[in-house]
């Protein structure tokens, strides 16, 4: 599996770039954000990437970060949501904007995509609530750029290290700083989001960082 490549862009389209990468072009499907953040033709760009394989076509898809490579690949997990319209979502509302709106249940945010309707909203909010906090969890690790070395080269496939187990030494402090990162993004009060952490701690000082997360969602939604 191709996990990153790092090469010269030979163009950009609307959806796509051709990368050149030591005389071998490969076309990327990226969403917008993405091809944005790209320099002009000529330039040096590095990508994360996921190779989708069908039996009469194979695609290869870009991402800027490991979250946002991680958030698509949890999006094309739910029933008809493709490759396509996972990055249309990610494109729309960006890797913070589909976490917030899958730990919001805000569907109408989802349904905004170009394709989407309300059931695939529903069932995108509906089924990944609970799958969410684990790449949240990723905070700063997962939202590295990914970087091009002077050598243009194929790298194999290294995928996140799994956040779910934190060291012995300094789990419960990553946890934490992880979980109050996530809920800052989402908008909560650095206070708000401190005082849930902690109250939430004291039941389950061993909780991860996504468990803490998913906890503290279920603690600071609204009653009622």
């Amino acid at each position: 599996m191709i996990g990153k490549i790092t090469g010269r862009i030979d163009y950009k389209a609307d959806d796509h770039v051709l990368v050149d990468v030591q005389g071998v072009g490969y076309l990327v499907y990226c969403a917008a954000p993405t091809l944005a953040m790209m320099g002009a033709a000529g330039s040096v760009v590095a990508l994360y990437t996921e190779l989708l394989v069908r039996e009469d076509n194979l695609q290869l898809f870009g991402f800027s970060t490991l979250a946002d490579r991680e958030w698509h690949r949890l999006l094309t997990t739910v029933q008809g949501v493709g490759a396509k319209a996972a990055l249309a979502i990610a494109g729309t509302l960006g890797a913070d904007g589909v976490a917030r709106a899958i730990s919001l249940g805000d569907q109408a945010a989802i349904k905004a995509a170009p394709g989407v309707g309300p059931k695939l909203a529903q069932r995108v909010v509906l089924e990944l609530k609970d799958k969410a906090p684990a790449i949240m969890a990723m905070g700063a690790k997962g939202e590295a750029q990914a970087v091009a070395d002077d050598a243009v080269v194929i790298e194999p496939s290294i995928d996140a290290a799994p956040v779910s187990s934190p060291s012995s030494n300094s789990g419960a402090a990553e946890a934490r700083a992880d979980a109050l990162s996530a809920l800052v993004n989402l908008g909560y009060g650095q206070g708000e989001a401190a005082g849930a952490i902690a109250q939430v701690m004291g039941d389950a000082p061993e909780a991860t960082a996504p468990d803490l997360i998913r906890l503290c969602l279920r603690l600071l939604a609204p009653k009622g």
